[in-house]
């Protein structure tokens, strides 16, 4: 039987699978998440955390006899029993195909659309009603799973259970509201009996399902980021000022709730993270106002993966792109405009992005084939004939 302690930073909800699967199993684990056992911040980037572990992230485990494990989902698979895991080769697949799932479809929308309410991320509207879809995607296929079915994998709660409520632990708990999920009963029945399961319960307690959606809360934000940006001041003196500090971290200690902006690590480590350059900085200031152009525009978003991971991009560069051909022979082909001259991409790591993927080419602006594309573009109507004949005769997927 497993046995080991957990490093992890208070209401860590990756950490909370690993937590429940122990309670099933009968591994004995012990959790680290407060000093001066654990310090999120500080101990996990000393020396001897990064050797264990050297990415520095939590959760991580270590086993009495020496055994190191980081990645919350092989931690918990490590602490469950066979009963969780699945007893049968074909089980076990079900199993991961639902841990997966959670990965893929549950928690990129619900950390797109959770983090602005809770402060650790700067609202995006167009972001934020494409999370909203891409999770009722999600809810609308688990809703259909479980319509004959009490938990995802056979009769008895497994490991695919525990990581999926847990996945969706702070959407029930902010945003999903009783009218957005009424059409998604047999989901929050499943999640209600998951979470009333007594090794749910000795782990998460009470779960309260959101009464009404919450919002981004823009002065909430300014005073997160205020946090991170603000360095701890240093106290002068000598002993009796020591001492002083020290009583100030205690209270600090009793008073302060676990933060929220250490609900997620990876978001709480790129908060750390040094400021990037203004790819911009050596640009005059422009006149034309790219997101007021964009609001204007009836043109709605496309191929939404690589524009999502562009978001820091999206005040300086608009795009239309459209996808040409029939099923498995298309063309991806579009017309992108930017600040300044260059092609921005290079400009910034953060958008080093998919780019590498297209070939691109500048424009002249007098030319008339500029024009023309310009035109076809942004009315998703005419010849397309750089796109080329074998895709020009194709349909046009809008």
């Amino acid at each position: 039987m497993a046995a080991g302690t957990l490093y992890t930073y208070p209401e860590n909800w990756r950490a909370f699978k690993a937590q429940i699967a122990a309670q099933y199993s009968g591994a004995r684990l012990k959790v680290a998440s407060n000093s001066p056992a654990f310090t999120f911040g500080q101990t996990n980037r000393t020396p001897a955390f990064l050797n264990n572990f050297p990415l520095g992230k939590v959760p991580a485990y270590q086993g009495d006899d020496g055994f190191c494990l980081f990645e919350s989902n092989a931690i918990a698979h490590y602490l469950s029993n066979d009963a969780l895991r699945g007893a049968t080769p074909q089980v076990a697949a079900q199993v991961l195909q639902w841990v997966s799932f959670a990965d893929s479809e549950i928690i990129p929308p619900a950390s797109a659309w959770v983090f602005p309410t809770l402060g650790i991320m700067q609202f995006n509207k167009q972001a934020t009603e494409q999370a909203k879809e891409d999770m009722k995607r999600a809810l609308a296929v688990l809703n259909q799973h479980l319509n004959s079915r009490t938990f995802l994998v056979g009769e008895r709660v497994s490991l695919a259970d525990i990581t999926v409520a847990c996945s969706m632990l702070w959407v029930y708990k902010q945003v999903l509201e009783p009218s957005f999920r009424q059409p998604y009963p047999n989901v929050t029945r499943w999640f209600v009996t998951c979470v009333n399961q007594p090794q749910f319960k000795t782990v998460l307690g009470e779960v309260k399902l959101c009464e009404k959606m919450a919002q981004f809360d823009a002065k909430k934000f300014a005073e997160m980021q205020t946090k991170k940006e603000t360095p701890p001041k240093k106290e002068k003196g000598g002993k009796d000022a020591a001492k002083s500090q020290e009583k100030k971290e205690k209270k600090k200690e009793e008073k302060k709730p676990a933060p929220a902006e250490e609900i997620d690590d990876c978001d709480a480590v790129l908060a750390a993270e040094p400021k990037t350059k203004d790819p911009y900085a050596h640009l005059p200031k422009s006149a034309f106002v790219m997101d007021e152009f964009k609001r204007k525009s009836q043109i709605p978003p496309m191929f939404t993966g690589m524009f999502q991971r562009l978001d820091k991009l999206r005040k300086t560069a608009f795009a239309s792109v459209l996808l040409f051909g029939t099923n498995n022979d298309s063309s991806i082909s579009g017309l992108w405009v930017f600040r300044g001259q260059d092609l921005a991409f290079p400009l910034s790591p953060d958008w080093q992005i998919d780019y590498e993927s297209y070939d691109w080419r500048k424009l002249d602006s007098k030319s008339e084939e500029c024009k023309t594309l310009v035109k076809e573009y942004l009315s998703w109507e005419g010849d397309f004939k750089h796109v080329g004949k074998a895709f020009n005769q194709g349909k046009i997927f809008k």
